[in-house]
């Protein structure tokens, strides 16, 4: 029976195996891969700073960790033979009382992003409709593309704020999500609250809203809300944060969305299993309670913004009135030139189709961009 049992499997490979080589004979071109992903552009990091250059590239906090936040990831680091905790549960009982939330409504990911493309996934699919402003954060249509959802983005108004307006009236019945980015990147322009509650009752509750709140510990302008105060009451609204930009967590790749328990549980599901590492998790927890020092170096970076502002506008340059660790020059297709001279003289910067993005950094590298952008100006 058991010789009977072997040569049955034996013949049964035998076959499987010659069905594939005969497909392989007929079709050389490898694995059938979606059509729609020839379509999708590949996400476009900052580039890299070389020893003697100052990046500038990529809105990445300039300090090194927060006070014992290195001991943390190192300690986390003696047990990665070991799965990290796939609940995420201390992180996310620190951020449910940290933000006065449900535990429930916490939901971890892979840096903002990750959370964000989670978002998508439990919402939108083929024949479905992702709105967004553009520009916006360039992942929202990549994302977007890759759950083979259709991307409707909004274009800005002319000094760079969104256009609610335009926002609201481009839902229809198949849209499934709206993004808001605010501060918004690639500007760093703001939306107030009064427009933006204005805009959060007007659209369909069946219909999620995203508020990307990435950059919202730079922001000084009193008339702009916290995400969270608007959620509370709205079941339809999911705030998005980071520990990449103010926390310096950019390379450990932790995000996390506040929502209502449905949308919560849903980004729990779609999420990839043990996606945050433990590395990851125990230096959020240490940068949460370390957030004395990071008010510090926030503040810090806010005034640096202020000096940078200023010297551009000085300079002749109009500049929206950034609300995050960047500035925005509208140079449309002169980008990659200015970018160019930027690059020759130290420092790397972010170019676009439409206009250069400039995070704020060391203060040696802001100078350098600063005497960059006065040249450049005069050439104009």
């Amino acid at each position: 029976m058991a010789g009977e049992r072997t040569g049955a499997r034996t013949g049964e490979f035998s076959n499987w195996k010659r069905s594939t080589t005969v497909s392989s004979g007929t079709s050389a071109q490898g694995p059938r891969l979606r059509p729609t992903l020839d379509g999708i552009p590949t996400y476009k990091p900052g580039k890299p700073a070389g020893a003697d250059a100052y990046k500038l590239s990529s809105n990445e906090n300039p300090y090194e960790p927060l006070p014992g936040v290195l001991a943390a990831a190192v300690e986390a680091a003696g047990s990665f033979n070991r799965y990290p905790d796939m609940g995420v549960s201390e992180l996310a009982s620190v951020l449910a009382e940290r933000f006065g939330v449900p535990v429930e409504h916490i939901a971890t990911g892979t840096g903002s992003v990750g959370v964000a493309q989670s978002l998508i996934l439990a919402t939108a699919g083929p024949g479905d409709e992702v709105v967004f402003a553009w520009r916006s954060f360039e992942a929202y249509p990549i994302i977007t593309q890759v759950a083979g959802a259709t991307p409707v983005p909004v274009p800005l108004r002319e000094n760079g704020d969104h256009d609610l307006d335009a926002m609201l009236a481009a839902i229809t019945p198949n849209t499934r999500l709206v993004f808001v980015c605010n501060p918004n990147n690639p500007t760093g322009n703001v939306i107030h609250r009064a427009e933006l509650e204005r805009f959060l009752d007007a659209v369909p509750g069946d219909v999620l809203v995203v508020v990307d709140e990435a950059y919202i510990e730079f922001i000084r302008d009193p008339e702009v809300p916290n995400g969270i105060d608007l959620y509370r009451d709205r079941p339809n609204v999911c705030v998005l944060r980071t520990f990449s930009k103010a926390y310096g967590l950019a390379g450990l790749r932790v995000g996390f969305a506040v929502a209502h328990e449905p949308v919560a549980a849903a980004l729990r599901k779609t999420a990839v299993p043990f996606g945050v590492s433990q590395l990851a998790q125990n230096a959020a927890v240490a940068s949460l309670r370390a957030e004395e020092a990071l008010l510090v170096r926030v503040d810090a970076l806010v005034e640096e913004r202020a000096r940078v502002v200023a010297g551009l506008r000085a300079q002749g340059w109009e500049i929206p009135d950034s609300q995050a660790n960047f500035v925005w020059l509208g140079l449309g297709e002169r980008s990659p030139e200015f970018a160019a001279a930027c690059a020759e003289a130290g420092v790397m910067v972010r170019p676009f189709p439409e206009g250069v993005r400039v995070s704020i950094g060391e203060a040696d590298g802001n100078s350098i961009f600063l005497s960059v952008a006065e040249a450049f100006r005069k050439s104009l």
